[in-house]
């Protein structure tokens, strides 16, 4: 069975890169009726809350990416430091003890030779005195990974294709700081061990770490997960970035953008494949393939995802939006459906239903108006009622086009434009539409 996850850190709310991501790996684990897992990398106390824990699954869930189960790595330290003993003694980690400042000296004098700036293992060197001098000068230890330089780092990307990478070109990365703190890159494997996690799709700006956690996970003797990396999504401006300034999910449900709206833009941004509006997220499933994506970065703009956002309220059907919409009629929501901009528009249209309405007419208007509610008075009401008031008027009055109809749309609705007349007028109802029409104000 196929395993993905989605593994943010909870610092706040979702945006457009994080999103494409988590949605990329429900949409390959639906496909193949696999799994979709939330993991929640909180290492990072301080800057980690429950309430951004909170705001994820909230976010998740308006986009309707619910997962199949949850962790979270601040409930698993013991794991962590299980491992990470015996990885140590199998020397595969090691302590090191350089401060960030003698780091960095290091790096500018490798620069200075125009070498690499990478790790020099000094800290392979130290003996059991050595560290023992440390200890009793207070000093702690932070802990490295041992890369393998024996062999190249190799595999087939399932978006960039064959990677190689030379370990010796790598630093040995620092997996747990002298504080005790964990950084990402151990947890991260150890958890997808744990959690059976198949496939890892994220951003090409992972690529080498992945690199780095391919031996982590030969190391403790797993198989290794298919990976894939995403090209990053540009900005309007066509700048590189993770963020997309701050664009997310807080932002979109504030404008009314419709979540199906976000899910079926980000799918195929990087395809082959035209961003096309659709009424469920089975649809984006059913046409879901992962070698579709490219390797060229893709333009996120917020303009295509407004449009995108109309063109789908177009034809969504009842059922979708029956539970935003507690005072709203399915006849309500086909009228209306074609002339918003988000849902809460509907709330405009039922307020110009239910009235009342005040218009100002042109004196040349007012006969045509005790004409028009006169005929209507003397017609049969049922779902046609709109075609045959027109077809009757026509020849009374011998008016055609916009003289024979917008008139009549001003009076009962008290604007130029909006849904069809055909579908408002029943919705109006019969005694409304006759008081519109006889109350209507002469201008002087």
């Amino acid at each position: 069975m196929i395993v993905t996850r989605f593994a943010p850190s909870p610092t706040g709310r979702l945006h457009a890169g994080n999103v494409r991501t988590a949605l990329v790996n429900w949409l390959l684990a639906r496909k193949a009726g696999g799994r979709f897992l939330l993991r929640l990398d909180d290492t990072d106390i301080a800057r980690s809350s429950e309430a951004a824990a909170g705001a994820i699954r909230d976010d998740l869930a308006w986009l309707g990416l619910v997962p199949d189960g949850e962790a979270r790595q601040s409930d698993r330290f013991d794991r962590y430091e299980a491992v990470l003993a015996g990885l140590a003694a199998e020397g595969r980690a090691y302590r090191a003890y350089e401060t960030p400042e003698e780091l960095e000296l290091k790096r500018r004098v490798q620069q200075a030779r125009g070498l690499p700036p990478l790790y020099d293992r000094a800290a392979l060197a130290l003996t059991e005195a050595d560290h023992e001098q440390f200890a009793a000068e207070g000093r702690a230890p932070h802990w490295r990974f041992r890369l393998d330089h024996q062999s190249p780092i190799e595999w087939k990307d399932g978006v960039r294709g064959p990677c190689r990478f030379d370990p010796a070109q790598l630093s040995d990365p620092v997996i747990r700081r002298a504080d005790g703190s964990w950084l990402y890159m151990l947890p991260s494997v150890i958890d997808d061990r744990d959690m059976g996690v198949t496939d890892i799709v994220r951003g090409e700006d992972h690529v080498t770490n992945s690199a780095v956690q391919l031996q982590m996970f030969a190391a403790l003797g797993a198989a290794p997960p298919r990976l894939a990396h995403l090209a990053l999504l540009t900005g309007a401006d066509a700048a590189l970035s993770k963020r997309i300034g701050s664009a997310g999910v807080g932002d979109w449900q504030a404008d009314g953008i419709e979540p199906l709206a976000v899910a079926a833009l980000l799918a195929r941004l990087g395809t082959s494949r035209p961003v096309e509006p659709v009424a469920s997220l089975d649809a984006l499933v059913e046409s879901f393939d992962l070698g579709d994506f490219g390797r060229a970065p893709a333009r996120f703009d917020s303009d295509d995802l407004a449009s995108l956002s109309q063109r789908i309220l177009h034809i969504l059907p009842w059922d979708t939006v029956a539970d935003r919409l507690p005072n709203a009629t399915p006849a309500l929501w086909h009228a209306v459906q074609g002339n918003i901009l988000r849902v809460s528009d509907v709330d405009i249209w039922q307020q110009v239903i239910a009235g009342p309405i005040t218009l100002q007419c042109d004196a040349d208007d007012q006969e045509y108006f005790e004409t028009a509610r006169t005929t209507l008075a003397g017609l049969d009401w049922d779902a046609e009622i709109w075609s045959r008031w027109i077809a009757a008027l026509k020849p009374l009055t011998g008016r055609k086009g916009k003289p024979l109809f917008l008139p009549l749309r001003r009076a009962l609705t008290g604007l130029d434009h909006g849904p069809e007349m055909a579908a408002l007028l029943p919705l109006i109802g019969r005694d409304a539409a006759l008081d519109r029409l006889s109350t209507i104000d002469r201008k002087s």
